[in-house]
């Protein structure tokens, strides 16, 4: 039973309408009623009730209009449809034009009996809604609260690690050992890349995935700014879907395309010439393989690194924490590396 429940009860029969607030107001409803549909929704638009009962047989203005505009007010509630006997087809009209349930008009207690059952029930639906409703909202409202504050970190990290690169920078300039200095610039463009991933972050709607091909391609071009001089201009070719990685594997994947570019851009061609290099993303089913190959030199698999050899140490580390490994086919021109690891 719902006492206090406030009952709008529209009937043209006005003996049944009084009749029908008293049996309902000793069960405990505060009833208020209309005898037509005019006089019903000029009352439902003044005040809140908690559930309307509309009769269908009613002149200048019938149950289903009626019902029509008391659903066109401001938080409509809930209508119960009072039916004839013998009007199965009207029920099942009012019950499509959205009424929450219907009685059939009867003689005797048992009508009130079953109209008493049936607003409890709709009463308890109309309040398991609102509070689904309510814990939407305010799992929507976190939602939005939670992305914000991860687009702030993203923020703040990108910026931290922007200084970070600054740093790194300035004393690459300042060394005056080669070793040293190519060491710091690979480590420039190593933080460059995780730096790129928060940056698509906290620019982004989606604070989970990063959108690889965007990713990718603003990679490619600082890497392109970063390789290619007047004397061996390095030209970086792009071909990707639009894939979707979480952030971790995304940040794999971005430090592995970084090594792989970067040693391509280093070592593939001479120091004095051209060269291309191209990466290649795509998708099949549940895995992506990335491909990155050069016309150059080609690789000796048995040979010690060139240079400090933590680039391989890292491609080894990043593949692995994707459950895969990067493949080198060493061509009769050029090197192809690939690695094929799932989505998710």
């Amino acid at each position: 039973m719902h006492a206090g429940a406030r009952i709008l009860y529209i009937d043209d029969d006005a003996g049944l309408a009084r009749l029908a607030a008293r049996v309902l107001g000793r069960r405990g409803y505060a009833v208020t009623t209309a005898n037509s549909g005019a006089e019903g929704l000029k009352i439902a638009a003044a005040e809140r009730f908690d559930l309307v009962a509309v009769d269908h047989y009613m002149p200048e203005m019938d149950g289903l209009e009626t019902m029509a505009r008391l659903h066109a007010l401001p938080e409509a509630p809930p209508v119960v449809y009072v039916t004839g006997s013998e009007e199965s087809r009207v029920a099942v009209a009012a019950l499509k034009a959205g009424a929450a349930d219907y009685v059939v008009k009867t003689i005797g207690d048992d009508f009130f009996d079953l109209l008493v059952s049936t607003f409890d029930q709709v009463l308890d639906r109309s309040r398991l809604e609102r509070e689904k409703s309510a814990a939407e909202e305010q799992l929507r409202a976190g939602n939005e609260r939670l992305a914000a504050l991860l687009r702030e970190v993203n923020h703040r990290v990108a910026n931290s690690l922007q200084m970070v690169s600054a740093m790194v920078r300035l004393q690459a300039g300042a060394t005056s050992d080669p070793g040293a200095r190519d060491a710091l610039e690979d480590t420039q463009t190593r933080i460059a890349a995780i730096a790129q991933v928060h940056r698509r972050l906290y620019t982004s709607d989606d604070v989970q995935q990063i959108d690889m091909r965007e990713y990718l391609a603003a990679m490619i071009e600082e890497l392109g700014e970063t390789w290619s001089t007047p004397a061996a201009p390095r030209t970086l070719r792009l071909t990707a879907e639009p894939i979707l990685l979480a952030t971790d594997r995304a940040v794999s994947l971005g430090v592995i395309v970084n090594e792989l570019v970067s040693n391509a851009c280093k070592y593939a061609y001479p120091a004095s010439g051209p060269g291309e290099v191209r990466v290649a993303l795509g998708a099949e089913g549940d895995r992506f393989t990335l491909a990155v190959e050069d016309d150059g030199c080609g690789i000796d698999l048995d040979a010690a690194p060139r240079g400090t050899g933590v680039g391989t140490k890292l491609i080894r580390a990043m593949a692995q924490s994707l459950q895969s490994a990067v493949l080198y086919d060493a061509r009769e021109q050029g090197t192809r590396a690939t690695l094929t690891a799932a989505l998710i």
